[in-house]
């Protein structure tokens, strides 16, 4: 079939238009990671603006040498690891019975968990119960509250419905296999698509998150490195708002800008390499796992 010119017309602007969304995601990716290994004098100058000018690795110095920074990294790595276990227990456990024709229940059920989608206790009911379950100050007080997510729920919920046919589970019945048989051996190995989904989810959500730390945290030894970022981004902010500044201080904030940017990349260096390997399944997985109407 031979194209119009509308056709290529069309054509062509679809791809100006992706060239220019593209340029307006990969700048701010590329001017970090070459304000990173830039001189900072250059970069609060504002002489780099693409890439790197002067090289220098001063950034990166001090964050390896900072062991506060380096245990928040591996209190991030623990929680983003232990979180998105729980959470990708609790999904499944709540999200294969709800999608079993044969549950009795499972509407009003279902109903029940949308509802604290909308309406919850709030910030400070939450913080009561977590004092009260002696969970302040510890690991859990980051993972518990958020175990599962409604959201999550209900996408895998309507993946096992759609994609799992219900005869191949009734042929599990048949051989001998229990419920959870069935779920282990026949429904998961089915399901890699929406489980690599939930695990992109909930390990990007346990390893930005900073509220809850922040919240719930009084040791510095057990912060995440989200809220070493935080300090970090903060007082830079306020040393360029102070007014005057001496030598030492010039210097202390040209370091605390290298730091604030190197350390954007370390932080997001662990999710932007993990991508790729689950992109395939996260295209697939969001696309059958979607509600659809």
């Amino acid at each position: 079939m031979r194209e119009t010119a509308a056709d290529r017309a069309f054509g062509v602007a679809v791809y100006v238009i992706l060239s220019i969304v593209l340029v307006i995601i990969l700048y701010p990716l590329v001017f970090v990671a070459s304000a990173s290994i830039s001189d900072p004098l250059t970069v609060l100058r504002g002489d780099m603006w693409l890439f790197p000018t002067k090289i220098s690795f001063v950034g990166y110095e001090r964050i390896f040498s900072n062991p506060e920074i380096l245990a928040g990294y591996a209190n991030t790595i623990l929680y983003t690891v232990v979180g998105t276990a729980i959470n990708l227990v609790m999904t499944i456990l709540a999200a294969y019975p709800l999608s079993r024709r044969d549950f009795a229940g499972r509407q009003v059920i279902t109903w029940f968990i949308v509802f604290t989608m909308f309406f919850s206790g709030g910030l400070i009911p939450s913080y009561l119960l977590v004092k009260d379950l002696g969970l302040i100050n510890t690991m859990w007080a980051l993972i518990l509250p958020g175990a599962v997510s409604v959201w999550n729920i209900i996408i895998m919920r309507t993946f096992f419905q759609t994609s799992i046919p219900a005869e191949v589970q009734e042929s599990a019945a048949i051989d001998g296999c229990s419920n959870i048989q069935t779920l282990l051996r026949i429904v998961l190995p089915l399901s890699m698509p929406i489980i690599a989904v939930m695990v992109l989810f909930y390990a990007v959500g346990h390893w930005n998150s900073y509220f809850n730390a922040l919240i719930y945290l009084n040791d510095r030894e057990k912060y995440p490195l989200q809220l070493f970022l935080r300090e970090i981004l903060i007082k830079s902010e306020v040393d360029q708002m102070a007014g005057s500044m001496t030598a030492s201080t010039q210097t202390y904030l040209m370091e605390t800008e290298a730091i604030k940017y190197a350390i954007v990349i370390v932080a997001n260096l662990p999710v932007l390499m993990l991508y790729p390997f689950l992109q395939k399944y996260f295209v697939k997985g969001m696309l059958i796992g979607a509600i659809k109407g």
